[in-house]
């Protein structure tokens, strides 16, 4: 007999390892990234002035997909039709926990518009994460989100920073949040430049808890103690490993991003470079 987590566990991994080949294709020659996206807040300052242009020029580069960190003022019917002009989708969001649980229907309500798949939580408070009964306490939160979410008709996400990876009392708050929320209700973003930060190993994560990261930040790292941020491929992070690994991990979508570029149009297209020529 399973139990009813591990069974959902499983289920939850059999159903990325399924929509996975959406974005990611391994042909007899490697594999290859599909479908590549932007976290729009690589270009926030340009998106702020014009969020027409700033898509054209995202489109432009070559991506298929982005990630919305903020609508900028407009209307949710009217991003859609710029992107559907552009031929862009748009699977995921940031939001604030807030957003979630305080102003669903709104928040319900523009993904859908949107074609979000997921709603994705980007950070949450230091006092959630200062011990194990905070974390417990925030996993039953996101557990509750997810089946908001699910109910209506989409995904609940979290996003990592490096501070889910210190320790508290002995438990990695990552792990804790992981363990403690239901794979069927509650999806994780692994920011792949934070967790690398933080001190994590993407693929024993991928290995412990298989099918959970349906969505991936992909940033790179100058590697310790400095742990500047750079473009994909310009760093230290073993992108190949990575993406070989994404069955296992149960990657659907992958967002190009950088915090502070100094040219966020050029900074988007040297990753896109990068990641389009990979072979893994």
């Amino acid at each position: 007999m399973i139990s009813r987590r591990e069974f959902l566990h499983s289920a939850a991994a059999a159903s990325a390892a399924a929509a996975m080949s959406r974005v990611l294709h391994a042909p007899s020659g490697g594999g290859k990234i599909e479908r590549m996206g932007l976290e729009l807040y690589t270009v926030r300052d340009q998106m702020a002035a014009n969020v027409e242009s700033t898509l054209e020029r995202v489109a432009a580069i070559g991506y298929q997909e982005v990630e919305f960190a903020g609508y900028f003022g407009h209307a949710p019917a009217r991003l859609r039709e710029t992107l559907d002009r552009l031929r862009l989708a748009a699977p995921a969001c940031h939001v604030d926990l807030a957003d979630v649980e305080h102003k669903w229907n709104a928040t319900a309500n523009a993904a859908r518009s949107l074609g979000h798949r997921w709603v994705v939580v980007a950070s949450v408070d230091d006092k959630d994460l200062e011990s194990v009964a905070s974390l417990r306490a925030l996993a039953a939160r996101f557990n509750a989100a997810g089946r908001r979410a699910h109910d209506a008709g989409l995904r609940y996400g979290f996003h990592n920073h490096s501070s889910e990876l210190k320790p508290v009392h002995g438990s990695v708050p990552l792990d804790v949040l992981l363990s403690e929320t239901e794979p069927a209700l509650v999806d994780f973003e692994m920011d792949l430049y934070w967790l690398t930060r933080g001190g994590g190993d993407a693929l024993s994560y991928f290995a412990k808890y298989p099918g959970r990261f349906h969505l991936v930040h992909a940033k790179d790292t100058s590697g310790p103690p400095a742990h500047e941020m750079r473009d994909v491929g310009a760093g230290t992070i073993d992108w190949k490993a990575i993406f070989a690994h994404g069955k296992q991990a149960g990657i659907e979508h992958v967002f190009v991003e950088h915090d502070e570029p100094v040219d966020a149009y050029a900074s988007a297209a040297a990753s896109y470079r990068y990641l389009k020529s990979l072979e893994f």
